[in-house]
């Protein structure tokens, strides 16, 4: 039983069967869809809320463990210095796509679709982390690459959202943010009190951290990615140390050990919220974001990856360039956050939906990676 329920999780099972009901649902009955979604379900709350304010918490907290841990002596971006370069090929990785889509919706495109430029620039964390397990195996360095680089990329998403595509109605307050560096104050002050449990940490550091973001109109789901750095951790990372022992009996490995296997199962409640694009006329906006996507990605990440890599900041241990390029294919798969861009891009419902649906076949760089990965000959590490 083991066993089956660890097939599941390392192939995303329940992420991808809840991206195929979205899917049918939003297709065969897009008003019951939009009503299951945006209505009331545990009080006023509704299950979008419920699922991308609160449960995506916890999957950027393990996100941010995994990083954090990365850092850690032994760890894959240890010393800080190996960290340089998966943020160099995070900003390639925003600038890329932005230039592809302008080049191109220059020569094919118009003026009406020159706003859609931001759409590209973020990498879709779940995805990138599903694809980059299949990939590289679950404990390749490529692994805290792309979620280092998913994670800053999207942060830089939620960034261009708020300067270039405002919501009139609610504009970003950014001294709201004081609650967020509340948050991580007390997260410290608990650290040096050595308070060894995680729950005070998320539930007072993390509460403020959230209330900050949402009062400020940013995206809550950040809030423990501020906050688990703070964890009281082993003074070095430790590979598979759940599937061997539980000899790590620290807040930050407690914190994953208990969560981990909810944020798997639970990434079906994600793809179920996120993914229900109905199918719509393809257009040139479709075009413009895949390229982007794909095409710009992959060039803006190695790119920038080799620029750093040249400079003297290195790729990871047992990374190289092949495995580099392999990582700007998957960080190509843009979702969630380049769909929340389109919906703000663009207003008319035929251009919207066309880049939306370009959103969508960025899935493409999953089977391209694939494809690579297998020319390229790229070891995994398990």
């Amino acid at each position: 039983m083991q066993k089956r329920i660890n097939l599941l999780r390392e192939f995303s099972v329940p992420l991808l069967a809840g991206v195929a009901a979205a899917l049918f649902w939003a297709n065969y009955d897009p008003e019951g869809y939009r009503h299951f979604l945006h209505g009331p379900l545990l009080g006023s709350l509704s299950f979008h809320f419920l699922t991308n304010d609160i449960f995506m918490v916890f999957f950027f907290g393990i996100a941010a463990v995994e990083i954090t841990q990365s850092f850690l002596p032994g760890g894959d971006l240890n010393p800080v210095k190996k960290a340089v370069n998966p943020l160099m090929a995070t900003l390639g990785g925003v600038i890329g796509p932005a230039l592809v889509y302008l080049t191109l919706n220059h020569f094919i495109g118009s003026e009406e679709l020159l706003r859609g430029w931001g759409i590209p620039t973020a990498t879709d964390i779940a995805f990138a982390w599903l694809v980059a397990r299949m990939v590289f195996g679950s404990n390749h360095p490529a692994i805290s690459f792309l979620l280092l680089l998913a994670v800053a990329d999207d942060g830089i998403g939620l960034a261009i959202i708020a300067v270039f595509y405002p919501n009139p109605t609610l504009p970003v307050e950014p001294l709201w943010l004081i609650l967020t560096l509340a948050g991580m104050l007390a997260a410290y002050g608990l650290r040096k009190m050595r308070v060894r449990s995680y729950w005070p940490y998320v539930l007072f550091g993390g509460g403020l951290s959230w209330g900050g973001l949402f009062n400020a109109h940013l995206h809550p789901a950040l809030a423990l990615v501020f906050i688990i750095p703070f964890l009281p951790h082993a003074k070095m990372e430790k590979k598979h140390i759940f599937e061997e022992d539980l000899a790590d009996r620290s807040a930050i490995a407690m914190f994953e050990h208990e969560w981990k296997i909810i944020v798997d199962f639970g990434l079906f409640m994600f793809g179920l919220a996120n993914a229900g694009v109905e199918f719509s006329r393809i257009g040139t906006a479709t075009w413009l974001v895949v390229a982007a996507l794909l095409a710009g990605k992959t060039i803006g990440i190695f790119s920038l990856g080799v620029i750093a890599e040249k400079l003297g900041f290195p790729l990871p241990h047992n990374m190289k360039r092949k495995e580099l390029f392999v990582a700007g294919i998957i960080g190509g798969f843009g979702f969630t956050v380049a769909l929340f861009v389109a919906g703000e891009a663009f207003i008319e419902p035929a251009l919207q939906g066309a880049a939306k649906m370009g959103a969508m076949l960025s899935c493409l760089s999953a089977l391209l990676a694939l494809i690579a990965a297998r020319v390229l000959k790229i070891k995994k590490i398990l």
